[in-house]
């Protein structure tokens, strides 16, 4: 039989093993959903700590049920380690490591690079190994497959099966999780194309979608990310020209999704955060320069996107100005540090940049966030307030509310702060607002 054969038999059969190279917020929620699907499933992570939560049935990850993990750990469905020679037990293994930008503001992919090369060595005949790092266009086939074939020894598409398919996780999402999310995956061949995209058919519920290369599916990736950083850099442009108006940029954004056709609403705020929207564009404006293409709209997104933090930083020492106090020692509470509302993720958050730019003015900054109480940064934890009362509001100069958690008292925060600045609206509806300044 033909390798195509033999792995969509053992797909049918549950008698594929799956592996999972990293497991943070893609990897182990992945590795969880292959393990239900009844595919006996070996997590891998350098970082020892992780593998051991995982093996005593230990969640942290916001989108695993704890009770799933528990119970598919105590089974033997699932389990985890740091040694890679477990690769040679595998059949099928997706690589979910990070792809972060470097001090330049270019790709990093030195976890893809590290990671190739310890699947390399275990490497056998008739397995599948699927990229879900975002990274840029010609990754796949390019540096994985080169890193493949020569550690192996063994040939892509006669020996094994190379893919890519987008990681597609939203953190705090109650409706889109791993099982239900559409998936694309774009591999070397057909043949590979097909076997891969039946492994994923057999583990989700969500569409697979089949495309005809792994550089589609790279740039589609890019593509889906860009285009929230595009508008979001819009709507942050209107907002600030609106607040030179004088105008509600809110207002104005919540009559124009009125419209049933042709609008789709974007939101401003004090920066982006996450590990995919701040970081993509960078990976195409970095490999459009060896084209040598320039891509103006998305720079210019980026730009004002990063200067978000900044900017709200200007507004909030007009507001101080207002109320007759400076910058400099001013004691200023941001509520929330959390990159979007409900979830304990941090990555990239710009209500993290925010507070360094105010402390870059002199301001004292604490920061209260009810689901991430220390953040590291710079090497160092920075701890938040414990908690949050009308004797503790009324003690800061100002509130800037960076995060919209549901779980705060913004009643309460707004009845007893000196000034708030609301970079998310969430003070709508809220009365006694005459202390309140919206972004």
């Amino acid at each position: 039989m033909e390798i195509k054969e033999i792995l969509l038999e053992r797909i049918r059969k549950k008698q594929i093993c799956a592996g999972v190279v990293g497991l943070g917020y893609v990897g182990l929620p992945l590795a969880v959903e292959k393990a239900k699907a009844g595919f006996k499933t070996i997590g891998f992570d350098i970082q020892k700590q992780k593998v051991e939560m995982v093996n005593k049935g230990h969640n942290y990850i916001g989108d695993v049920v704890d009770s799933d993990l528990k119970k598919l750990v105590e089974d033997g469905s699932l389990s985890a380690t740091t040694d890679f020679s477990f690769v040679k037990d595998v059949d099928f293994i997706a690589i979910c490591v990070p792809t972060p930008l470097d001090e330049h503001q270019e790709p990093n992919i030195s976890y893809v690079r590290e990671s190739a090369k310890e699947i390399a060595r275990y490497l056998k005949p008739c397995t599948m190994v699927v990229l879900e790092s975002t990274t840029y266009p010609g990754t796949t086939d390019g540096l994985v497959k080169k890193l493949l074939e020569e550690g192996s020894g063994l040939v892509c598409g006669k020996d094994f099966y190379l893919g890519f398919s987008p990681e597609r996780v939203d953190p705090g999402n109650l409706v889109y999780k791993t099982k239900n999310t559409p998936k694309v995956v774009g591999a070397i061949g057909k043949d590979a194309a097909e076997v891969i995209s039946a492994m994923y058919r057999e583990v989700l519920d969500g569409e697979v979608y089949t495309v005809s290369s792994p550089a589609i599916a790279e740039m589609e990736k890019i593509l889906e990310n860009t285009y929230r950083n595009i508008n979001i850099g819009l709507i942050n442009e209107i907002g600030r020209l609106c607040h030179e108006m004088g105008i509600s940029v809110w207002e104005v954004i919540d009559a124009a999704k009125t419209k049933p056709y042709g609008f789709q609403a974007f939101y401003p705020g004090p920066g982006l955060g996450g590990h995919c929207i701040p970081l993509d564009p960078y990976y195409l404006t970095w490999k459009a320069r060896e084209y040598g293409f320039h891509t103006t709209l998305i720079e210019n997104s980026m730009v004002i996107n990063d200067g978000q933090p900044k900017y709200c930083v200007n507004r909030a020492m007009h507001i101080l100005n207002r109320h007759k106090k400076a910058v400099n020692g001013a004691k200023i509470l941001v509520c929330g540090v959390a990159y979007k509302q409900d979830i304990d993720d941090y990555r990239e958050s710009p209500a993290i940049q925010l507070i360094a730019e105010l402390e870059k003015v002199n301001a004292l900054v604490d920061y209260y966030d009810p689901w991430i109480p220390g953040y590291k940064r710079d090497g160092n934890v920075v701890t938040g307030i414990e908690e949050i009362s009308p004797r503790v509001i009324a003690s800061y100069d100002l509130v800037i509310i960076a995060t919209a958690h549901t779980n705060v008292d913004y009643q309460m925060v707004v009845d007893n702060a000196v000034a708030v600045f609301d970079t998310k609206n969430v003070t709508k509806g809220i009365m006694s607002k005459a202390n309140v300044e919206v972004l």
